[in-house]
């Protein structure tokens, strides 16, 4: 993002005592926030596995699938980000307030059941990762980072832990560097990302549906919403828009560039993950890559000792950003949906309900990898499930961004709502096609 939209943002800062303050020339990592978080956190230990089998699978295939998703991850989110900065609410706590309890309630289920699911692989993945590099048993691999990342999200101040959260992001270099070390036939690359290579296969059409699951995700929609409405508590002069109207320029500026950015990060972090296993796994005939650590194992005797190791460090760096991200979206939405008190911001006696359904996710996360259940699959199906769920989200975020009487004056700008609904198509398209291929 170049200085001068900077500039821009920090020329535009009101003059009014009463308006809220920030530094004369806000630095990009203070505008930077929820967006460039929930951006990174999309390219977790799962999302790799994923992006690792289209790239053993299909090739270079699928590169289009992921040029399409920026707009459109970046519509949605924005859309999402706007509609907790301008009620003060999450998306849960605004479904409530607009739809009957039981819509919700299944909702809700269903994003605890797929984040739960997601949180152990992803534990699972980390701890897979720890062994590959250093040896040992991957299950107190899997029980350490689960108690770690818990031990930070309940009792480490929000801020700091946000800001802890940004420099993790860098772990995503990793897949970008990676791809520069083994022999890429970058004109092919380059085809594939903007020429539609399309099948109607179900095979086909699965792995587009996890892909967008993967990308496009509810779990996104209600972190980021909400971490828009832990800003407003944490900034002394901010308040929802809806009561400080004065704020939303700059406000809906800083959204925009936070959300472009991490989800161009996330999007060029995935087609890199993408063209790199392409490269060289699908290319020396490896097609049946399950997980990331069988990705990063695989890369081995192909890339080198370099790439592995890179490789693998990343899957623990991303886990490391996303599980807490996954395991506080589905408290968020659980303890909207029953009125709780909630926010990473409050302390634990404050929110004892909430920060106990990030306890159960992690518990319930870890507990899933001394079990019988095929990680595999788990991980595979939760993208899946993640895709399907996130249409009829998208659909009542769509509306509820829509109505005056939820958004007041800030209703979406017409560009915004056209983007947002061809996502929410898009994401309904690919659902249909899966379901409509199986079994031929």
């Amino acid at each position: 993002m170049s200085s001068d939209v900077v500039g821009e943002v920090a020329a535009e800062l009101p003059d009014s005592p009463n308006d809220m303050k920030q530094p004369e020339w806000p630095k990009l990592l203070q505008i930077l926030g929820p967006g460039l978080i929930t951006g990174a956190s999309d390219d977790d230990p799962s999302g790799i596995a994923t992006y690792s089998q289209a790239g053993a699978q299909l090739g270079f295939g699928l590169g289009w699938v992921l040029v399409l998703c920026w707009p459109l991850m970046c519509a949605i989110q924005e859309i999402s980000a706007r509609i907790g900065r301008v009620t003060g609410h999450g998306i849960a706590g605004v479904i409530k307030r607009h739809y009957p309890a039981p819509v919700l309630y299944v909702l809700v289920f269903l994003l605890v059941l797929a984040n739960t699911i997601n949180l152990g692989a992803d534990l699972g993945a980390m701890g897979a990762a720890t062994k590959l590099l250093i040896g040992g048993p991957i299950l107190a691999y899997v029980a350490a980072f689960g108690a770690l990342s818990l031990l930070l999200e309940v009792f480490v101040r929000y801020a700091r832990y946000v800001s802890w959260l940004k420099w993790l992001t860098l772990s995503l270099f990793a897949y970008v560097g990676v791809a520069f070390v083994v022999h890429m036939p970058w004109a092919t690359v380059g085809y594939h990302l903007v020429v539609p290579d399309i099948s109607l296969k179900a095979s086909y059409l699965t792995v587009v549906v996890a892909i967008l699951g993967t990308t496009i995700s509810p779990y996104l929609f209600f972190w980021q919403a909400e971490e828009e409405v832990e800003e407003v508590k944490e900034r002394k002069d901010a308040k929802p828009l809806e009561r400080a109207p004065d704020q939303s320029k700059i406000e809906f500026r800083r959204i925009r560039i936070d959300t472009y950015l991490g989800m161009f990060l996330s999007n060029l972090v995935a087609i890199f993950i993408v063209i790199t296993t392409a490269a060289t796994l699908h290319a020396h005939g490896i097609t049946d890559i399950q997980t990331s650590s069988q990705a990063a194992l695989a890369l081995k005797p192909i890339a080198g000792p370099f790439v592995f190791l890179v490789f693998a460090l990343g899957i623990i760096g991303t886990g490391l950003l996303a599980v807490p991200v996954l395991a506080g979206s589905a408290a968020y939405a659980v303890g909207e949906a029953l009125g709780w008190h909630v926010g990473l911001a409050r302390r634990l006696g404050r929110a004892r309900g909430f920060y106990a359904i990030i306890a159960a996710g992690f518990l319930i996360g870890v507990g899933l990898n001394f079990t019988n259940i095929d990680p595999i699959k788990a991980l595979f199906w939760s993208a899946v499930i993640n895709g399907v769920v996130a249409v009829p989200v998208m659909v009542m975020m769509m509306l509820l961004s829509s109505r005056r009487a939820v958004m007041g004056r800030f209703v979406l700008p017409g560009p915004l709502k056209a983007v947002g609904w061809l996502a929410t198509a898009v994401m309904g398209a690919a659902a249909v096609g899966m379901f409509a291929t199986w079994g031929s």
